[in-house]
């Protein structure tokens, strides 16, 4: 992207917070700890602020070059350029997976007799004319989204909480079978998804209108929006009980559902799904802009030219999948076993050759 783009701190902050929202509420994450699925949840967020100060670490020491550069400059011009090439497929793919996210939630909850290839389409198309007005464009859509999203999700658990739906019993026992099943299913699992996503920053911070790192806003906006997730993980399991809410498709949307006993509202399902639309339109989005960045500094060429044939890519791979089983079970299963490479293994390879190449300067 043209270097003239920029972005404030707050702006950033905003982005960080949608972007780990996501699709996350949608799921019970570290549902196999049961009633310490929420346990799991914070065991994957202190893991994934670890990496988040690595990665932070990294970009301070590589001011004013994004992750494509770093590797060009550390692992070599060309041995760079083809992890940069793998990575900005790694992005597409992600940016993919969010695609279909979106076609299928739209076909189970709201338009179930319209083509999941007509919604993906829109929504691609929409990520798509974002991405060709720039970064300004891309990172304003938090600020105006995140609060909407916030104010209605504590509209919804005053709701529970008036109605009575909420037992925070639900959460004993605590480590009833030790810390064990907390850490099986926090890791790799849950920090490959959501929190060590954040790997896409990389390309993003220099973007910053001001020199260095937005270190404090990054780290603020992490902080909430992971208290935020473990308690909605903990809210899922406090309304469903940890049976149900561990065998449940869409678990958050069933918890919403309880909420059709009351007399005065109904459909409130719609709202969530609405807002889980906000989430993973904004997180596919940024895949897709990181790819095509990524894609725009590997060529030489303006992003402008790729952002057509990338999001084209993304839009024929969504098809992919036979189903939603395939895509959940995809999801959740080879693909979260593939995420530590790039989230964890290719980070800690940049973070040793920055960390020799200072001390070989230092030396000299």
């Amino acid at each position: 992207m043209p270097s003239k783009e920029q972005v404030s701190s707050l702006q950033i902050a905003f982005m960080i917070m949608l972007f780990e929202i996501g699709s996350t509420p949608l799921f019970l994450l570290g549902g196999k700890a049961q009633q310490d699925s929420w346990l799991a949840m914070c065991a994957g967020s202190a893991a994934g602020f670890i990496l988040l100060l690595l990665l932070l670490w990294i970009q301070r020491r590589s001011a004013g070059t994004d992750l494509i550069g770093m590797l060009r400059l550390h692992f070599g011009r060309v041995p760079g350029a083809c992890i940069g090439g793998v990575y900005s497929l790694y992005f597409a793919y992600q940016s993919m997976r969010n695609v279909r996210d979106l076609g299928e939630l739209t076909a189970m909850t709201m338009l179930p007799t319209t083509p999941i290839s007509v919604t993906m389409l829109i929504f691609v198309l929409l990520a798509l004319y974002a991405i060709w007005k720039g970064a300004e464009v891309v990172f304003r859509l938090p600020e105006v989204l995140l609060p909407f999203m916030l104010f209605f999700y504590a509209l919804l658990v005053l709701l529970l909480s008036l109605m009575g739906a909420i037992d925070f019993g639900r959460l004993l026992p605590v480590m009833e079978k030790g810390p064990l099943p907390v850490l099986e299913a926090a890791l790799p699992e849950i920090v490959s998804f959501p929190f060590g996503q954040m790997i896409v920053f990389l390309m993003l911070w220099t973007l910053w209108e001001k020199p260095g790192v937005p270190v404090k806003a990054t780290i603020n906006a992490y902080l909430l929006i992971s208290a935020f997730l473990v308690f909605m993980n903990a809210l899922n399991v406090a309304v469903l009980g940890p049976v149900i809410a561990g065998i449940s498709q869409l678990p958050f949307l069933k918890t919403v559902r309880v909420l059709s006993n009351l007399k005065f509202v109904e459909r409130l399902d719609i709202l969530v799904t609405i807002q889980l639309y906000m989430g993973l339109l904004i997180k596919m989005m940024l895949f897709y802009f990181c790819s095509v960045k990524a894609a725009a500094e590997l060529t030489g060429r303006p992003a402008k030219w790729w952002v057509f044939p990338v999001g084209a890519v993304i839009y024929g791979s969504s098809f992919i999948e036979r189903d939603y089983t395939q895509h959940i079970a995809i999801g959740l299963g080879p693909s979260l076993k593939l995420d530590p490479l790039f989230q964890v293994a290719i980070p800690l390879l940049l973070a040793v050759s920055i960390w020799i190449r200072g001390l070989c300067q230092r030396s000299a």
